[in-house]
C-alpha cells in the first residue's frame, strides 16, 4: 500500500517516524553510479508511455545480526515476466538480479530494513524506428535503487474505501503484469478514498468482484476460513499473498479458499487484512464506513503478522530459503 497510516511501534531494523533515506548509489546502465547521476531524459519512451515494468522488494534485518533480502528471487521471476509482456528485455536473470541487488545493498552500507525498487523500461526509439507508442524498435533500459524503510502502516487497523474506480479487466491491461502505466488506476482510487477520510482503497472488478486494494490483496476470514480473490478476479498475484497462504497453511493449519468475493462479503466478514511487500500485513477495521468484527484486529489477521514478521526476520529455519543473506561490503 502506499497510505501512510500513524506510524506503529518500532521493530528491530526499522525507523517509522523517519523519512526514508534514499541510498546514494544506484544500479543504473549497467553499472553502479551514484543517486545524482541516475537519471533519464524527458523524451524517455516509459515517460511518456507508461511503458516500464517495476518490482518492490524488501530487506530486513535478521534477529540475529546482518540483513537479508526477502523472496528478492521471486520478485525478479515476476519482473521478467512482467518484462516480457512489454518485449523489455533487462539483461539479467533472476540470479543475476538478486546479486546485483545485494552487491547495491553492500555498496550503499545498508544494515536496517531497506526497500528496493527495480524498474526496467522503454527508454529511446532505434535507429530507423518511426515515432509513435509501440513496443518495438525501442532500447530497453534498467536501473535499482533503494531506501531505508521501516513499516509504515497501522497495525491496529485501518480504514479502507469502496472505490468508485473499477480493476481494469485483463484484455485491457495485462493486470498480471506489475507495469508502470498501469498504476494510474491506482492513484485515483487511492487519490479519492484519501479524500473521504480512508487510508486506502478496496477496487472492484468489471463485474462488481472484489480485485485487489491499491497495491494490495485482499485476504478476509469468513465462518473461521481465510478466502483471497482468485487470479481471475483480474488481480496481480502478490508475494505477500503467496507467503500468507503458505504460512497460514504451515503454521497455522488454515487452508486459503481462492474463490469470488463480493463487498457485501466483505462488509459481513469475521476479519479483513491487506497483503503487500510495502504494507506487509495489514488488517482492515473499517470499510465503506462500516465496522469489520470487532473494530480492532481479528486472532487469525493477528496471528499471520506475528507469523509473517518472524519469518522475514529469520526466526523460522523453516523458511530460511526465502532469505538472501547480503553480507558485508569485504565479504
Amino acid at each position: 500500500m502506499t497510505s501512510a497510516a500513524p506510524a506503529p511501534a518500532a521493530t528491530p531494523g526499522t525507523t517509522p517516524s523517519a523519512t526514508p533515506a534514499i541510498a546514494a548509489i544506484a544500479y543504473h546502465d549497467g553499472e553502479f553510479v551514484p543517486l545524482e547521476r541516475a537519471q533519464v531524459p524527458v523524451t524517455t519512451q516509459a515517460l511518456q508511455y507508461g511503458t516500464g515494468v517495476f518490482e518492490g522488494i524488501r530487506a530486513y534485518a535478521q534477529h540475529d545480526g546482518g540483513l537479508a533480502v526477502f523472496r528478492g528471487h521471486d520478485h525478479y521471476l515476476r519482473l521478467l515476466r512482467s518484462a516480457r509482456t512489454l518485449r523489455i528485455e533487462v539483461g539479467h536473470d533472476a540470479a543475476q538480479l538478486t546479486g546485483l541487488t545485494a552487491e547495491l545493498l553492500r555498496r550503499t552500507g545498508s544494515t536496517g530494513d531497506v526497500y528496493i525498487r527495480p524498474l526496467a523500461y522503454k527508454r529511446a526509439l532505434l535507429p530507423g524506428t518511426p515515432p509513435g507508442v509501440q513496443l518495438q524498435g525501442v532500447s530497453d533500459a534498467l536501473s535499482i535503487n533503494a531506501f531505508r524503510m521501516g513499516s509504515y502502516t497501522d497495525r491496529g487497523g485501518i480504514s479502507c474505501a469502496i472505490s468508485s474506480w473499477r480493476r481494469p479487466q485483463s484484455d485491457t491491461l495485462p493486470v498480471r503484469a506489475k507495469v508502470t502505466g498501469g498504476y494510474v488506476n491506482n492513484a485515483l482510487a487511492v487519490d479519492e478514498a484519501r479524500a473521504g477520510g480512508h487510508q486506502d482503497a478496496i477496487l472492484l472488478n468489471s463485474r462488481g468482484q472484489v480485485a485487489e486494494a491499491s497495491t494490495s490483496n485482499v485476504f478476509a476470514v469468513i465462518g473461521g476460513r481465510l478466502v483471497t480473490p482468485p487470479v481471475t478476479a483480474d488481480l496481480l498475484e502478490g508475494i505477500t499473498r503467496d507467503t500468507v497462504i503458505t504460512l497460514a497453511a504451515d503454521l497455522l493449519d488454515t487452508r486459503t479458499d481462492q474463490r469470488d468475493l463480493g463487498r457485501e462479503d466483505l462488509l459481513q466478514a469475521d476479519e479483513v487484512f491487506l497483503t503487500g511487500t510495502g504494507s506487509e500485513i495489514v488488517p482492515v477495521i473499517g470499510i465503506a464506513g462500516r465496522t469489520i468484527g470487532s473494530g480492532s484486529p481479528g486472532p487469525l489477521t493477528t496471528a499471520l503478522m506475528t507469523a509473517y514478521h518472524d519469518v522475514v526476520r529469520g526466526r523460522h529455519s523453516r523458511y530460511h530459503h526465502w532469505l538472501q543473506a547480503v553480507g558485508s561490503a569485504e565479504a
